[in-house]
């Protein structure tokens, strides 16, 4: 290994390719040996070999002293963006689905359809699946996996994507495997299998379209790789070949080119990473704030004190197609070193985000161009020295300019950081003069030797990670963090990683919201590679000699039957829609009714629910499929109605896997047994969250063919059985029994009676838990003269109101006053108010007793953070905090003064808002740095009168307090009252 001891690190962007040769017995800027910067060719590996060659020519090194080539790339990102049919292969998709699971969400439903187009080639469901806990669903049918080897044989598909519910938990049937391993032998070694366990975690759609685009980008990565390959053969190196993931860990060439999808974005992490290990102050024992100012750009992403990057939420979003693999949390706004500075005619100033670019030499004043760029105001102000000639720019537009780049970056680094602690900065890329030499919130600004080429840098010293998670019950939790521990670190050391030096860079025990006992444990470890275990296999690495004779240069092929940017939602022009009620008052559902629906449900959950996203996406399909569903007000019943309560009971992550099946079905079914009658109508037990939609499906024609109520029982989302407007009518719980459980496949129970109002909830909690952690409920049917007496009445109108109010705003760019559209389908500001606008600097969050419980804090935006420029000053709270229990308790002001106040509290509404989307932020969503508004809503008059309050008010929740009503509660307007024609 003497003679092997440096490493390669190359950064393939769109523009340049960036190299730099490192010694790893060194540490920050003195590792870097050479650095060069090649232009990107349509062959990205004529930029890889021009730059590799000069590197080891300024050296004078010969190829034998590189001990490892580690390359990051985006380029596969490209093929998905641009719809590009010549760099992507239909997909056959099997999913291991037993019953009707997943039935109304099937493969590329949230596709972009050009992109669906190109990729979709076949599915099917077959007999499959685990639970959460890895117990089967469903067994697998050899017959029918051979049965669809026949038919992906006869359509001449080549790429399969697998994908079974929970896979990623199944530990003991390995079905994935066992698919694939039949489809192998029917199909031969020709065609690629992809297992989606091996591609990303929990979260079946996400998973699956991770794994489709996965599949999709093979035959593609395996010749950009070998062509990597074919580079190195002619510069003579004979060293092991990594490349970059999006986390910032490494994948030897095979794993690449098995999964490409793990480093489509590896970009930003490798910045991050290798600004970090240039600092001066190199270190690992907090977390570092990188900022990257190109051209066009300006990109800050947080280095975590394990060494990687803080990585973003659970999902993500690659050409338009939501995914949830691991990806860096990473801010961008349009600023750089080409942005245009725009002086306006009232003498107010903004910058970009439009930018000449790459055109900088030809286009910005200071090169003799006529564009008042960025660049031209720091040159002027005699802080850069680029071109060959000084802008004469007015003394006033320079301190303008200065002040608004300024006031950028600070808003840029306050999204990221979570706390008000200054923080310490390091700064890269071509643009870092645009940055000044103290900012506010940043007590330190670093640029490190060799910034320009940060990203290679981190390409570099990027180590070998791995994951694992498992699902366990409380009494064995210590017993299995050691066993997830342990099978972390094997699986890296089987990858390459050196077994002396893994280290673990997290670990988490928590808690499954909404289930008692029940706790999900991940690991995350990583080391360096071992290069003296691996070099000798390396040396031999094959080229597919199948992709080595196609030619590399690429020539996109993009598809002509549709637009490159197009989106799966129909365009609604939301001033003239007008919906469909019949002339006997009727409300015949539409896509863009359930659409509407959905988000208002989201909204009135209070954030607690779980979001509607997956039940809209099966709704729609279920209308797709020539599904009918109608809605009804309660003074249309019949009054002989039986009137079904029904909703999903459970955690929330158990819907992001088992979607759809037979669940609230089943429990009808139950409940009808039972009593020996025949729903004639459904309503949902709670409108908020995804259990607003749940009687939708039912009521259809698919299923039922009954009507939906227009109404629910709680008006927003409750955590407890208990708190049903029904209860309020009535001082004993079992005047709300029976319930009836299901599991949906073969499950069920019906609780008959209970002492008391906590023994139901306890026995109904215990009882899914036996279920797979989650049930379908049916509670006894109500009358129409109950549900006009006890019942929440239009609260579906409510919805459709508040969603399309959204899209409204979203359509006709005015977000940031949705607010006021939302007050007004309220009822008016006597009926509810936005209360604070501000940004998440905290989120405490824990679980106990089933329920998630924990306190956001948001704190008052600056003043350049805010959207407009005028307005008075506001004398509101500085901050707020709102404690939680799944959904949203109360809202606690802190003013300038000090002075506290409760601005609002259970049982009225209190709702978190995204600002730039104008959607619910639910508790899963909640994180650092996001920008929110709060609004606050009156609850119904039943929740407010005192057998309601005691039911849940403020006390009810634990709180030693008095309710004090924001408001008074507004009448809802019906869609049906509105739209029904004249008679």
């Amino acid at each position: 290994m003497a003679s092997r001891r440096l490493i390669l690190g190359v950064d393939v962007g769109g523009t340049n390719t960036d190299a730099v040769l490192l010694d790893p017995n060194k540490t920050g800027p003195d590792a870097v040996i050479s650095s060069y910067k090649a232009t990107t060719g349509t062959d990205v590996t004529t930029g890889i070999e021009e730059a590799i060659r000069t590197l080891l020519e300024s050296a004078k090194l010969s190829p034998a002293s590189v001990a490892s080539l580690m390359i990051g790339t985006t380029h596969f990102i490209n093929a998905v963006v641009e719809r590009d049919v010549s760099r992507l292969d239909p997909v056959a998709v099997i999913r291991l689905a037993a019953g009707n699971y997943l039935r109304y969400t099937p493969p590329f439903i949230d596709f972009p359809p050009a992109l669906k187009r190109i990729i979709n080639g076949h599915f099917a469901s077959i007999s499959g699946g685990v639970q959460i806990d890895g117990a089967e669903l469903g067994p697998i049918k050899e017959s029918e996996v051979l049965e669809q080897a026949r038919i992906i044989k006869e359509k001449g598909l080549r790429r399969v994507a697998i994908v079974g519910i929970y896979s990623p938990f199944d530990e003991k049937y390995h079905q994935e495997e066992k698919v694939r391993d039949l489809l192998r032998k029917a199909l031969g070694e020709d065609v690629d299998i992809v297992c989606s366990k091996d591609v990303a975690g929990v979260g079946i759609l996400a998973r699956e379209n991770a794994t489709i685009l996965n599949s999709s980008t093979l035959r593609f990565a395996r010749r950009t790789i070998n062509g990597f390959k074919r580079a190195m053969k002619r510069l003579e190196l004979s060293c092991p070949l990594y490349l970059t993931s999006n986390s910032g860990q490494l994948l030897s060439s095979k794993e690449a080119m098995s999964y490409p999808i793990r480093i489509f974005s590896s970009g930003a992490t490798n910045s991050i990473r290798g600004a970090s290990f240039l600092s001066a102050e190199h270190q690992l024992g907090e977390s570092r704030y990188v900022i990257d100012i190109g051209g066009t750009t300006t990109d800050i992403g947080c280095l975590l004190p394990s060494g990687f990057p803080r990585l973003a939420s659970a999902t993500t979003d690659i050409g338009g197609v939501r995914v949830n693999f691991a990806m860096p949390q990473v801010e961008s706004i349009g600023l750089g070193g080409g942005s245009l500075v725009h002086e306006n005619s009232n003498g107010k100033l903004s910058i970009g985000p439009d930018s000449v670019g790459q055109a900088l030499r030809e286009k910005a004043i200071c090169f003799h161009g006529d564009c008042l760029t960025t660049t031209d105001i720091m040159v002027a102000a005699g802080e850069a020295k680029i071109g060959s000639l000084t802008p004469e720019v007015p003394l006033a537009t320079i301190q303008l300019a200065k002040e608004k780049i300024k006031q950028m970056l600070e808003d840029h680094i306050d999204r990221m950081k979570t706390s008000p602690e200054p923080c310490n900065l390091l700064l890269v890329g071509g643009g870092a003069f645009l940055c000044p030499s103290k900012l506010e919130g940043v007590a330190s600004i670093e640029v490190p030797r060799h910034a320009g080429v940060a990203n290679a840098v981190g390409a570099a010293v990027a180590e070998i990670g791995e994951d694992a998670e498992m699902i366990v019950d409380a009494s064995n939790k210590d017993n299995a963090l050691a066993d997830v521990k342990a099978k972390a670190i094997a699986q890296a050391i089987s990858r390459g990683a050196k077994t002396s030096q893994i280290r673990i860079i997290e670990e988490e025990v928590s808690g499954i919201p909404y289930i008692e006992g029940k706790f999900k444990i991940s690991v995350k470890v990583v080391g360096p590679v071992d290069y003296v275990r691996f070099l000798e296999d390396a040396e031999n690495e094959a080229i597919d000699d199948s992709a080595a004779e196609e030619p590399y240069h690429e020539t996109k092929q993009w598809d002509l039957n549709g637009e490159m940017h197009d989106s799966t939602d129909e365009k609604i022009d939301h001033d003239s829609y007008r919906p469909n009620i019949d002339s006997n008052r009727v409300w015949h559902l539409s896509e863009t009714d359930a659409h509407y629906i959905s988000i208002g449900c989201y909204i009135l959950g209070c954030a607690g629910g779980g979001t509607p996203y997956a039940s809209y996406l099966q709704t729609r399909q279920l209308l797709r499929d020539g599904g009918k569903i109608r809605i009804i007000d309660i003074d249309d019943l019949p009054a002989d109605a039986q009137c079904g309560p029904v909703a999903g009971m459970g955690s929330p992550i158990i819907a992001i896997e088992k979607l759809g099946g037979d669940m609230i079905l089943h429990a009808m079914q139950e409940m009808e047994k039972h009593l020996n009658i025949k729903f004639t109508a459904v309503l949902t037990a709670e409108i908020g969250g995804s259990n607003g939609m749940a009687p939708l499906l039912l009521s259809s024609s698919t299923y039922y063919d009954i009507p939906c109520i227009d109404a629910d029982l709680m008006g927003r989302a409750f955590p407890s059985f208990e708190m049903s407007s029904l209860f309020i009518g009535a001082d004993d719980i079992n005047h709300l029994l029976p319930a009836s459980l299901s599991s949906g496949d073969g499950t069920n129970m019906t609780l008959t009676s209970a002492k008391d109002a906590a023994s139901v909830d306890k026995v109904l909690r215990a009882s899914c838990i036996t279920m797979g952690l989650a049930a379908g409920i049916s509670a006894r049917p109500t009358t129409k003269s109950e549900l006009q007496q006890y019942g929440i009445p239009k609260s579906m109108s409510l919805s459709w109101r508040l969603g399309r109010a959204v899209l409204h705003a979203r359509t006709r760019g005015t977000i940031a006053t949705v607010h006021e559209d939302l007050i007004q389908e309220f009822g008016g500001p006597q009926s509810a108010s936005k209360v604070f606008e501000g940004k998440v600097v905290g989120v405490g969050q824990s679980v106990h007793k089933g329920h998630s419980y924990g306190t956001l804090v948001i704190e008052k935006l600056k003043d350049y953070e805010k959207d407009n420029d005028g307005g008075s000053k506001d004398n509101g709270p500085e901050k707020v905090s709102i404690p939680f229990i799944n959904e949203n308790l109360r809202v606690e002001a802190v003013y300038a003064s000090g002075e506290k106040k409760i601005l609002a509290t259970v049982p009225d509404l209190i709702m978190v808002l995204d600002t730039l989307s104008g959607e619910a932020v639910g508790v899963p969503e909640y994180r650092y740095g996001l920008k929110v508004m709060v609004m606050i809503a009156a609850a119904h008059p039943l929740w407010t009168s005192k057998r309601g309050l005691e039911i849940a008010g403020p006390k009810a929740f634990g709180y030693n307090m008095e309710f004090d009503p924001c408001g008074v509660y507004g009448d809802v307007t019906s869609v049906i009252d509105e739209f029904a024609p004249s008679t």
